[in-house]
């Protein structure tokens, strides 16, 4: 390959930006400059960077480096920047939009200062394989292709000098600080990194980045935007952005925290993709992208986003936008009923794991339309809803992902989002399909504790504790709390269950299963705080669990594979909805995320939770190189906002509030499977045995002859021998084995216990 291998820019971006209309373009800005610009949807980058140098005779500035700028937006939801550099003699003013009809980026450039030249420097990404892209210079403009993408950059007033070369080589910048001016005109560098250069005709004008399917495309596009005109283009571009703003329906708040709403509501809108609408990617950033070449980054679906997202759209009044991404998800559900880990805005699969929160996320957003009386008599929605209720009936409720996408086992978030589904999906379901899904949701819901819930532990006793939520705890077959975890993302052994914290528990209340103040819930937290808690000053935030690996090294060093887990905002956003939940005002949450923001009020995966490292442009409580903006964060802050004024989370379903009333259950009959086992069963419930294919077994009791038993289909595809609780009230215990030919994993010997104190499930 010719040229330094290809990364991408830094994800610390200032603001996103696409137009409200047809025209498949998006473009980031960040360092004041345009950086990542995707074509032809939201999951492709097609370029690392549109940057300048300005000079005189003597002296040369690149203004990504000089890092003296500010920037202002039209209208917090207006994703129109204006950019003003400030150097050594020199202002530079930067207007950046994507053409409505085309796809076209257009920047507007301003240069004063006695002497001063711009200098374009356009480093393209295309193509799968940018290491093998193609510069050239044609009838006065700069071309570039990447198979089967191609670019253009030309201006409106033509260009003095062009050159193109490779990146770390013999590219422009590489001219500068050797020649200390732009000397080199090479006119083609082909199969490498490559990177384009240009010398502005003026000092006041129009660059015009095309892109097309071929070399001809980009130019059309590219001239035809220009032929239109600044003006023009512009009041197209502000007039959709306008017509859509006034959409926006949100409750009254102080300025700082309003305007970070709308930018919140902008961002969502800017990450949907228009060639499949509805697919909404987690961000359009490649965390610490400048230290890497990710052909996925987080430019990517992740179903469990994509509904936090919905919800984010709902609580900001966009119920259409909400709607069709619901749509999409209908689209892109997999034939067995669960949905890819991430994928490309086409549905494509990228990453291949298996989360349980990503199956049952799809059924809530659903049921949520569905009480705002917005979804109507879809087949489409019914038949994915049974889908997924069965996917999580037969395979749950041990997740082989948790929703960091790093451990297998129970999760409270993925327990909590597996039980209002199956509760949801019963309003689309019949029979025993319904009644099965229930009495599912009813057993996983009390079992919650049995399975999560860690007590006289060391964590415990620093605590002054009774117990507490651990993060996750490894599958009840392979140890449950007694097990240990594999931390991702360090260097370490694995540690015991009991040893790791989260804040996932808070979704217990958060989608109705328990009561904010039950003593479980106020344990734990005073367990998370201890463990995860982090003041800066911009406010408290979180760790996602002690001991995370995943964020930049103790000297501000990128993550890569290995690093320190930094403080999430959108934590401090689940933080506030407990408060709320707890009786408490969530206003300081939602200030400190408001404060957690860039210099456009995006809002990061993470933030720096160390001593400022100014050199590296990590400053404490404000943006790290991780994704920015996060969708999560920005749907986290608008769901806040709206749950401030309604007085409950948006996510809180109504059929779910009903049926559990934020009290453990006490569930009619128990589900025993061979990877979520149990030795004893409370006196006065009924005992299913499951498997997902037909099985025989010989039923052993202590006060009776053995018994084959055939087993039968019991709904939702899962076939059970059951017991029921008059039959079981003859035995102190009985054991299962199967028969000949059957799974030898369907056996067990269950003791018939007391009853526990539990309050008995609604119907």
């Amino acid at each position: 390959m010719n040229g330094l291998a290809p990364t991408w820019s830094s994800s610390a971006k200032d603001i996103v930006l696409t137009a409200v209309g047809p025209s498949r373009i998006w473009a980031t800005l960040g360092h004041g400059i345009v950086n990542e610009v995707y074509f032809p949807s939201t999951g492709q980058p097609q370029i690392r960077d549109l940057g300048f140098i300005v000079a005189r005779p003597g002296a040369w500035h690149e203004v990504k480096r000089v890092n003296d700028y500010s920037l202002s937006l039209a209208e917090p939801y207006m994703p129109l920047p204006t950019v003003l550099h400030r150097g050594d003699g020199y202002t530079l003013r930067l207007e950046v939009l994507c053409d409505p009809k085309r796809e076209t980026l257009l920047v507007r450039y301003e240069l004063r200062g006695e002497g001063f030249t711009l200098y374009p420097l356009l480093a393209t990404h295309l193509g799968p394989s940018s290491g093998d892209n193609t510069a050239w210079v044609q009838d006065g403009a700069l071309y570039a292709a990447g198979a089967p993408e191609f670019l253009c950059l030309c201006a409106d007033t033509p260009f003095t000098k062009t050159g193109v070369g490779y990146v770390g080589v013999s590219d422009g910048w590489q001219d500068f600080a050797r020649n200390g001016a732009m000397t080199w005109t090479r006119e083609r560098a082909e199969h490498g990194n490559v990177a384009l250069m240009a010398e502005a005709g003026s000092a006041t004008g129009v660059l015009a980045l095309g892109f097309g399917e071929s070399a001809e495309g980009a130019r059309t596009r590219a001239r035809s935007s220009l032929a239109e005109g600044w003006a023009a283009v512009r009041d197209a571009y502000h007039a959709g952005w306008r017509d859509w703003g006034a959409k926006i329906s949100l409750p009254p708040s102080d300025p700082a925290v309003d305007r970070v709403a709308h930018v919140s509501a902008a961002v969502l809108k800017v990450h949907r993709d228009k060639s499949y609408p509805g697919a909404t990617v987690a961000s359009l950033s490649i965390p610490w992208g400048n230290s890497r070449d990710d052909l996925g980054g987080y430019h990517l679906v992740w179903p469990r986003d994509a509904v936090e997202a919905g919800f984010g759209l709902l609580a900001a009044g966009l119920v259409a936008d909400a709607a069709e991404m619901l749509a999409y998800l209908v689209a892109t559900q997999r034939p067995d009923g669960r949905w890819p880990q991430n994928m490309f805005p086409d549905g494509t699969p990228y990453w291949t794991g298996i989360q349980l929160d990503e199956v049952g996320f799809p059924v809530i957003l659903a049921a949520k339309l569905d009480e705002l009386g917005r979804l109507g008599d879809s087949r489409e929605v019914a038949a994915m809803v049974r889908s997924a209720a069965s996917y999580l009936a037969r395979f749950g409720p041990v997740s082989p992902q948790d929703r960091w996408e790093e451990n297998a086992g129970s999760s409270p978030f993925t327990l909590a989002v597996e039980v209002a589904a199956l509760v949801a999906a019963a309003r689309w379901l019949e029979g025993d399909d319904a009644a099965f899904a229930l009495s599912l949701a009813d057993y996983w819901n009390e079992r919650i504790e049995d399975w999560t819930y860690a007590e006289r532990t060391d964590l415990c006793s620093a605590a002054g504790v009774p117990g507490y939520y651990v993060r996750i705890a490894p599958p009840p077959a392979d140890g449950g709390l007694r097990g240990r975890v594999d931390v991702r993302n360090r260097d370490s052994d694995p540690v015991l269950a009991t040893e790791l914290v989260s804040l996932d528990f808070l979704y217990l209340s958060r989608l109705g299963l328990r009561a904010a103040l039950d003593p479980r819930m106020v344990s734990s937290l005073t367990v998370a705080e201890r463990c995860l808690r982090v003041d800066t000053p911009c406010g408290v935030s979180y760790h996602r669990y002690n001991g995370d690996g995943y964020g930049e090294h103790e000297g501000g060093g990128p993550y890569d594979g290995t690093g320190v887990g930094r403080a999430w905002p959108l934590l401090t956003g689940e933080r506030g909805h407990y408060a709320l939940q707890a009786g408490e005002d969530p206003t300081p949450y939602l200030e400190a995320m408001a404060r957690m923001t860039g210099p456009g009020g995006l809002i990061p995966e993470q933030v720096w939770d160390a001593e400022a490292v100014p050199e590296k442009g990590l400053f404490p409580g404000k943006p790290t190189g991780s994704a920015m903006p996060l969708v999560w964060a920005h749907a986290e802050f608008l769901k806040l906002l709206h749950a401030r004024d309604t007085g409950r989370p948006i996510e809180l379903l109504d059929v779910v509030r009903r049926r559990y009333a934020s009290k453990r259950p006490s569930a009619a009959t128990w589900h025993w499977r061979a990877d979520a086992p149990f030795d004893s069963l409370p006196a006065g419930r009924s005992l299913s045995i499951e498997g997902a294919e037909p099985f025989e077994i010989t039923v052993h009791g202590d006060a009776g002859s053995p018994s084959t038993r055939r087993s039968r289909p019991t709904g939702l595809g899962m076939h059970a021998v059951r017991l029921e609780a008059q039959e079981l009230a003859r035995h102190a215990e009985v054991t299962f084995e199967a028969s000949d030919m059957e799974p030898a994993s369907i056996s067990g010997a269950v003791a018939l216990a007391a009853p526990r104190e539990t309050v008995a499930a609604g119907t």
